[in-house]
């Protein structure tokens, strides 16, 4: 890192607000990197796709699809220039513990003030990480705050379906296929308020690390430390640490294992007829989940979030014997309301799941 570009992180500690936006959009930036120009034609089959996509996912559901979007398709720098502030909602809640103070500990003073730089680097590694990894919106399985927009990451899509020598025109339309889906299931009035509150309640019980905190304020004071950092990782993870709070944590990751789940149950009945490589796709899929990139491994470290290839495995499993037992039908009874989605103990037993649910409406 140049010494220009320090003493511009130095200058932007001094951002107002609880999360420094500013520092975390120039390190996002910088990770992202420059601009990556989009052929017309190419950007215009990918809108085709996923208008293809919308009509085949509305055939295989009863899930209200909702209002037509147009996919935007679009490169690594602009997909972090309109996403930087799209999970504001896992970093916002720790800017009030940072701001709150009252530990006593006599690194206290350092630490409040740069509370908002040291959460905006966070983020701006995040996203800057997360660029050069994301397909589409709905990629790592968590929402972004806003609601609508359906981004495919242009880039990252030729670049997945290149590796793993892939037909690309049939990876684009799967990739279309699984944002799609998603976008359904989030547009349910009260799948995205649920989540956001079951996300809310977890970090509200989390604490401050202050050993962890100490350590990474000691990179901020040295260009060669604070550049390793932003090439680690885990750098400024494991700022947090989690207390006992299983339940919680468990229905976080219920309700994400099941929304992926339900997305790959679904692409498989609307796919299985137009995408000859439909299992060499899902075989590709499954090694890329089984790697977590490394803003995966952030969350992870930062939050106690995980979502391992066993629980998506988990709720798409759940999905097709739930309608081996009881029909199609019985899905949809999964939209009525948070009450009705299984915990992570009956995604392993539908049974117990139908009998919570399902008879008490016979």
């Amino acid at each position: 890192m140049s010494d220009d570009l320090f003493a511009r992180l130095i200058e932007l500690f001094n951002q107002p607000g609880p999360v420094n936006w500013r520092l975390a959009g120039e390190i996002s930036s910088h990770l992202a990197g420059e601009p990556e120009p989009i052929e017309p034609w190419l950007a215009e089959e990918y809108r085709d796709l996923t208008r293809l996509a919308q009509m085949k996912i509305a055939e295989v559901t009863n899930l209200e699809i909702g209002d037509v979007v147009d996919a935007t398709p679009i490169d690594r720098a602009g997909w972090t220039g309109r996403n930087l502030k799209s999970l504001r909602y896992l970093v916002e809640p720790l800017a009030e513990k940072m701001a709150m103070g009252g530990t006593g500990d006599p690194l206290e003073g350092m630490m409040v003030p740069l509370g908002p730089a040291i959460l905006g680097a966070q983020m701006g590694i995040m996203i800057g990480f997360l660029s050069h990894r994301i397909l589409g919106q709905f990629d790592i399985g968590l929402p972004t705050a806003g609601a609508g927009d359906l981004y495919l990451v242009v880039p990252n899509i030729e670049a997945f379906a290149a590796e793993n020598r892939l037909d690309a025109r049939q990876v684009r339309l799967w990739v279309a296929l699984h944002e799609v889906t998603h976008q359904a299931e989030f547009a349910q009035p009260w799948v995205r308020p649920a989540f956001l509150e079951l996300i809310g309640r977890y970090l509200d019980e989390l604490e401050l690390d202050p050993a962890s905190l100490t350590e990474k304020l000691q990179s901020f004071s040295d260009p060669e430390q604070f550049e390793a950092v932003l090439g680690d990782p885990a750098g400024l993870a494991g700022l947090i640490t989690t207390p006992e709070q299983r339940p919680i944590l468990d229905s976080i990751q219920a309700f994400m294992a099941l929304m992926e789940g339900y997305a790959d149950f679904l692409m498989d009945r609307a796919a299985s007829k137009m995408l000859p490589d439909l299992d060499r796709m899902r075989e590709a899929m499954t090694r890329r989940r089984a790697e977590p990139s490394q803003a995966e491994q952030i969350i992870n470290q930062m939050l106690g979030l995980e979502l391992k290839q066993e629980q998506y495995r988990l709720g798409a499993e759940f999905c097709s014997e739930v309608t081996r037992r009881w029909g199609e039908e019985a899905l949809d009874h999964l939209w009525r309301g948070e009450e009705a989605l299984p915990s992570l103990a009956e995604l392993r037993d539908p049974v117990a799941w139908a009998a919570r649910v399902l008879l008490p409406d016979l």
